[in-house]
């Protein structure tokens, strides 16, 4: 964070802090976090009369209203009113100091104790200080994840300020999210046709996190210590919530391990059933995987756009935006898994190429940017911590991927235009990838397209597969569909 955004928030927090803190004395730091990728987090210094305290605050992006939450997002104010009530019934929580008000001058968000712990998901996934923890997690996982379901929402006047959606709805909203970007990505229409095709039976709504995973949960070596980012809970089907923590997504890298990367489905369903009562079906949890892929291959879409028109144009957001593809082939591998091949397998492990002589650019365009990418991760990242070290290896990550779609781009592309000549669609524009692809999401929005067909099925596999080849090539997902 700059200087001049330190000093943005240093006054009109002072005041803020002065009138909700006992015996401040003065804000001695604001430094925002890495991460948060849709809201930001800052960790806050203070000078108290009892000595040093820490505080954190979550704030809409830009500091203004938070513009960019969907209309069924109760937003941060609500955020703050559920986790208070989900304190209330036992669920870790950090105690809320202060919620924002217009009049403060700071944005939409709220003030909350720090609290000690890890929230990097790698960390609690692969870290050797939590391999007792891991022993027991999901089943943890299993029972708050029961206890939040069971608040009482009347009870804790949340009913007017939380939108109801069930099943078919939520399908229908995050398709029409996705329609409204200018990109045809047919992967992501084949999916919101599956769903549409498989609703469970509708259930009582109950209380929804919205985003309870591996990232969201706080914990020390003994167990969880707080459920983070209430921003988009909702009313419905309370298996959503068991379905997200299994997504693929949120394994970082660890997949035979499904409940994030840490545990295993049988204790997360027995945590649950034991707090609350009830066995969980098992095959709605798989339908609420295959949603959770299909909605954040939607989410990483929308941080492109939130780059190209939202007040945090940070290098961050272009990068979530390409994690669809991962998201994508995670919906391959639960709904139409089959054989799939590479067609550079080079590009998995290759960094460098030999020059030849028939280079005619010297230094080459890949010298060119593996130079730059090198000293963002050698140089840059090496002095420098927090978010600017965090964006540093975004960033490099960034130029790898256009590297690797130097490479083999246009190979990719031409296969891809065979495939869909092949499949007889409708087009004014044969010789182009978009007009073709134009072609199959619409003949998929409107029905006129089988899901059935196999040749569909093969062209999707191969092209999502070799697209996260490009933007991801060491994502669990790829391992798994290149898997004999």
């Amino acid at each position: 964070m700059s200087d001049a955004s330190r000093h943005d928030l240093a006054e009109p927090l002072t005041a803020v802090l002065l009138g909700c803190v006992a015996g401040f004395k003065a804000l001695k730091n604001v430094e925002r976090l890495s991460g948060g990728a849709s809201q930001e987090t800052y960790r806050l210094t203070l000078d108290t009369e009892a000595g040093e305290l820490l505080l954190a605050m979550r704030r809409a992006p830009g500091g203004g209203a938070d513009i960019e939450r969907p209309e069924s997002s109760p937003g941060l104010e609500v955020e703050a009113k559920l986790m208070l009530a989900a304190a209330a019934v036992g669920v870790p929580e950090p105690e809320i100091v202060h919620v924002l008000e217009e009049a403060d001058g700071i944005g939409e968000g709220f003030i909350m104790q720090w609290l000690e712990g890890e929230a990097l998901g790698a960390r609690i996934a692969r870290g050797k200080n939590f391999a007792e923890l891991r022993e027991h997690l999901a089943y943890d996982c299993g029972r708050i994840l029961a206890q939040i379901h069971a608040i009482d929402i009347d009870a804790a006047s949340l009913r007017d300020d939380l939108q109801v959606i069930d099943a078919a709805e939520f399908i229908e909203q995050t398709w029409e999210r996705y329609r409204a970007f200018p990109t045809p990505q047919p992967m992501i229409d084949y999916t919101a046709r599956w769903l549409l095709d498989h609703l469970p039976e509708k259930t009582t709504p109950a209380l929804v996190h919205n985003d309870f995973r591996n990232g969201n949960v706080m914990v020390n070596e003994q167990g969880v210590v707080a459920v983070l980012d209430w921003e988009i809970a909702h009313l419905g089907d309370p298996l959503r919530d068991l379905g997200w923590i299994c997504t693929n997504s949120w394994r970082f890298g660890v997949a035979e391990l499904p409940v994030g990367g840490f545990g295993t489905r049988e204790d997360l369903y027995r945590g649950y059933a034991d707090a609350s009562g009830t066995p969980v079906d098992a095959e709605r949890v798989k339908f609420w995987e295959v949603f959770g892929s299909f909605w954040w291959s939607v989410g990483c879409l929308g941080m492109t756009e939130s780059y190209r028109n939202g007040p945090d144009q940070t290098v961050e957001r272009p990068g979530i935006g390409r994690r669809s593809s991962e998201c994508q082939v995670d919906c391959v591998n639960l709904i139409i898994p089959g054989p799939v091949a590479l067609l550079d397998e080079s590009i998995l492990v290759a960094d460098k190429r030999e020059p030849t002589p028939a280079d005619v650019q010297f230094p080459r365009l890949d010298e060119l940017l593996l130079s730059v990418r090198d000293f963002l991760r050698e140089d840059v990242m090496a002095e420098t911590s927090g978010r600017l070290q965090f964006l540093a290896r975004v960033a490099a990550n960034s130029l790898d991927i256009v590297d690797r779609e130097v490479r083999v781009g246009d190979r990719l592309e031409e296969r891809e235009i065979i495939s869909l000549r092949a499949l007889d669609l409708e087009t004014p524009d044969e010789d182009s990838l978009a007009g073709l692809r134009w072609a199959l999401v619409d003949a998929l929005r409107e029905g006129r397209q089988s899901l059935d067909d196999p040749e569909l099925q093969a062209y999707l596999r191969e092209s999502c597969v070799n697209q996260l080849a490009i933007d991801q090539p060491r994502y669990s997902g790829l391992r798994v569909a290149l898997a004999p």
